[in-house]
């Protein structure tokens, strides 16, 4: 029975990760189960085949286990070929959001290995450590950067290759609902993979809800650009590239940061500071905290977690504080460069609101707009290294690499036009 009860619960979760259970109330377990499942795929099917394999023959044989095990196995290797189309979905949504010769712009075109599912790194997904070793990244740690102790500390990322200066600068914000969270728990497959590459990663902590409510939050990660501006050069960077990301609330914050520059609600004490930032890729990001989409997700997420446990306001007291806070409701023509990312079956922030976010910023932006919407993926799925998260960290590299280059020539161009006056 030890067998079947085991086949059954994988079937359960694979039928989960496959289509999740609906809902908002239902979300949350979904997430967790679809989440686990999904990305792990490859792990559980092995998992999988080897329990059935042991109870095949002889006296431990059972058929309704067995049958199980095929079902589970036949939904995992549908997952495992889903997670596979992510290298397909990203580099069509880079082509369709920066155009078909945008590899002509990149240092180097990507190889066949580099569009490969890397199976090696995704063995054992936990590594990060030896990873990092391996690349030969560094990280120098609890660096402050805000007076407010744990919570206004950062990171620094850099490698053997990482030049003396000039190199670009990604800011890394973490999730966790605004409530939880840590600057060395999230984004360190990127991290570790654009450092390795020469350049300085910046991730940080923030004040979390409800200590310190919204909008702490926004605020830090403002201070935080502007630590950068001041002091990246100590450590290689250039203070005049920046580009952010983060996933969840951090993709919400990234978001936002991106279409709010200077804004000096968000900057008390420290307004004459530059915040702006040359490009933005929000991961599975909330972009809707009032709800002006109407859907049922933002609203109910507005209603019974962001009012009580975030702004410690109700909407129908202060609206004008979430219209603020909603990086839909944000957007101008000068907002940079973005590359929204999100999963199809994301039960936490419905994708929906990705879709919304993307179609505001095309109407209004003068800059480019890239989305990818990855059949299957759940909410988080980049968090450790799978063979979904491992295509999108190098389509991200794709993105940075592409614009830091265009960045650059951008920056040349007034003195080429002024060399050839």
């Amino acid at each position: 029975m030890g067998f079947v009860r085991r086949q059954a619960i994988t079937a359960a979760l694979t039928a989960n990760a496959i289509r999740p259970l609906p809902g908002f109330r239902a979300g949350i377990p979904a997430f967790f189960a679809g989440w686990i499942t999904g990305e792990l795929a490859p792990h559980v099917l092995g998992l999988t085949v080897a329990d059935a394999a042991a109870h095949a023959v002889g006296p431990r044989r059972n058929l309704r286990g067995l049958a199980l095990a095929g079902l589970s196995s036949a939904g995992l290797v549908y997952l495992v070929q889903q997670s596979r189309q992510a290298v397909t979905e990203a580099e069509n949504a880079l082509v369709e959001g920066l155009g078909v010769d945008y590899v002509e712009q990149l240092d180097a075109k990507p190889s066949p290995a580099d569009l490969a599912t890397p199976w090696g790194r995704i063995a054992n997904p936990f590594a990060f450590g030896r990873a990092a070793r391996k690349a030969g990244v560094e990280v120098q740690r609890d660096i402050p950067f805000a007076p407010y102790g744990k919570r206004g500390l950062l990171d620094v990322y850099t490698s053997e290759v990482t030049p003396a200066s000039g190199a670009p600068v990604l800011l890394q914000v973490h999730g966790g609902g605004w409530t939880i969270g840590n600057k060395d728990q999230q984004g360190l497959p990127l991290m570790q993979h654009l450092a390795a590459r020469g350049w300085v990663c910046v991730a940080i902590n923030y004040r979390l809800s409800p200590r310190d409510p919204w909008p702490a939050h926004i605020v830090d990660v403002k201070a935080a650009i502007a630590w950068i501006r001041e002091n990246i050069e100590t450590y290689g960077g250039d203070p005049n590239y920046i580009a952010i990301t983060g996933g969840s609330a951090g993709g919400h914050l990234s978001a936002l940061a991106a279409v709010t520059p200077n804004a000096p609600e968000f900057q008390p004490g420290f307004e004459d500071a530059d915040t702006t930032v040359q490009a933005a890729v929000p991961y599975y990001g909330v972009y809707d905290m009032a709800g002006v989409t109407g859907l049922p997700n933002a609203r109910l997420m507005r209603d019974h977690f962001l009012g009580p446990r975030v702004f410690k306001k109700r909407f129908a007291e202060q609206p004008d504080i979430y219209e603020q806070a909603s990086p839909l409701l944000r957007i101008t023509a000068d907002a940079p460069d973005f590359f929204v990312i999100h999963g199809e079956h994301d039960t936490l922030v419905d994708v929906r609101q990705a879709r919304a976010f993307v179609e505001a910023l095309r109407t209004t932006s003068k800059r480019t707009v890239t989305y990818a919407e990855l059949p299957g993926a759940q909410h988080a799925f980049d968090v450790f290294p799978s063979i979904r998260s491992q295509h999108l960290v190098r389509a991200t590299e794709r993105f940075l690499n592409w614009h830091w280059n265009l960045w650059r020539r951008e920056q040349s161009a007034p003195a080429e036009v002024t060399s050839a006056q």
